[in-house]
């Protein structure tokens, strides 16, 4: 995509059934093969990682559902109609890519300088503002997504978005002299997997999932 389309609650700009009509197209031998992902011939779906969990993704009728239960009762890829459009695209159009192990923020990949202003503004000010003062809260969040505590920062982890990708989320608590902050790191292997609309996306995509579970665990 040459345009960051990114505006919450709009169907032109998050074109949901274009998506869709492309899945229903594709050869889901060859989405198997690119992305190294089971495909079950039989049951015609694909078994696929997310955020922690392991969903069953029919194919060509894109129905999905959880294959175990994890910590806190919540499958983001069930009910966030982002996530639902993330994936396909990352079915799609995404590769398998490993990762050498460095993270790169936002602006230091392809096209993160053109489109930052948007992805401050939609990723790390809303999790600083939504979690910044909620340090307890955000490591139970964390811990339900079998995140790695980390020691950077007030508080942060690292997650994994689908298998080999991993994000790492730092946060500074806010005082009185100085507002929360924060910084979101992308194991380097997204540069070439995913584009900058998409990077910006997962960032929002992880971030409304942090705020559904902290509702839930509360």
């Amino acid at each position: 995509m040459t345009e960051f389309n990114y505006q919450k609650d709009s169907k032109e700009q998050m074109p949901y059934q274009h998506y869709l009509e492309l899945y229903r197209q594709a050869d889901p031998a060859e989405i198997s093969s690119r992305l190294q992902i089971a495909y079950n011939e039989e049951k015609k779906s694909f078994q696929l990682r997310f955020l922690s969990s392991v969903y069953e993704i029919s194919w060509p009728g894109y129905e999905i559902t959880h294959c175990q239960e994890n910590k806190s009762g919540y499958y983001p890829l069930e009910d966030m109609i982002y996530a639902k459009i993330l994936v396909l695209r990352y079915l799609l159009e995404s590769k398998t890519m490993l990762s050498s192990g460095e993270f790169k923020t936002y602006r230091e990949m392809p096209s993160g300088e053109v489109y930052y202003k948007q992805f401050n503004g939609r990723c790390i000010l809303r999790l600083a503002y939504g979690f910044g003062n909620k340090i307890q809260a955000f490591g139970k969040v964390m811990e339900a997504l079998d995140g790695e505590k980390l020691k950077y920062g007030d508080i942060s982890y690292e997650i994994e978005l689908f298998d080999q990708f991993r994000l790492r989320f730092i946060l500074w608590e806010g005082d009185e002299e100085f507002p929360p902050s924060s910084q979101i790191l992308f194991s380097d292997n997204f540069t070439d997997a995913f584009s900058a609309e998409d990077r910006a996306v997962i960032g929002d995509v992880c971030i409304g999932t942090f705020k559904a579970l902290d509702k839930v665990l509360a």
